[in-house]
């Protein structure tokens, strides 16, 4: 991987099975995982594309798959993507480096009418690649198309860089709130989940 991303550099090397097992055991529990899908499913029309940019073990990507849209997964780590593959078939998952995002290389050259960046995706990257993620995720959209982020105000990815980011990016801030179920945006959340969309 040409971008050691952080959650390669800054977890131990049985993290990402230990992040498996966890999500495997809260979905058999009956543990509500699909609030993310939920917000992307009211915002796209239906049977649309949706790209799951840092998909992790794919509960995201899966849930929106299960109401009829095509589905792209994309995460740098292979045990995820592995994992994505067993527990939820149906989308495509691919192990890739979001900062040199090409899908079209990979077979998907139709753009997308979203991408969904969940779970602290843009926390995770490699140091100094968040601009260039949020770049290639947005090349992969349509025009007028949306990109949703979440994640943790306590990350160390301020606010404000993101958003600078986000414009560099050629992406325009649409809406925030503090949650993925849209409770309003304050200073003080711990959270942020950003709507972005890619102008006409």
């Amino acid at each position: 991987m040409a971008n050691p991303t952080r959650w390669v550099t800054d977890t131990g090397p049985e993290h990402s099975q230990w992040y498996v097992d966890r999500f495997r055991r809260l979905a058999a529990e009956g543990a509500d995982l699909a609030g993310e899908a939920r917000l992307l499913d009211a915002m796209v029309p239906r049977h649309a594309r949706v790209l799951d940019a840092g998909c992790g073990a794919g509960r995201v990507g899966a849930a929106l798959h299960a109401q009829g849209h095509t589905v792209v997964g994309v995460d740098a780590d292979p045990v995820l993507i592995e994992a994505a593959g067993i527990d939820h078939p149906g989308p495509r998952w691919l192990v890739g480096d979001l900062a040199e995002l090409d899908l079209a290389a990979a077979g998907e050259p139709e753009p997308f009418d979203a991408a969904v960046l969940a779970g602290n995706v843009m926390a995770f990257v490699a140091p100094g690649t968040e601009r260039r993620v949020l770049g290639r995720v947005a090349a992969h959209v349509r025009p007028d198309g949306a990109v949703v982020v979440g994640f943790g105000t306590d990350r160390g990815y301020r606010l404000t860089d993101f958003d600078a980011d986000a414009v560099a990016a050629g992406l325009r801030l649409e809406h925030r709130f503090a949650t993925w179920d849209l409770r309003p945006w304050r200073d003080d959340a711990d959270f942020a989940v950003t709507v972005l969309r890619r102008p006409t």
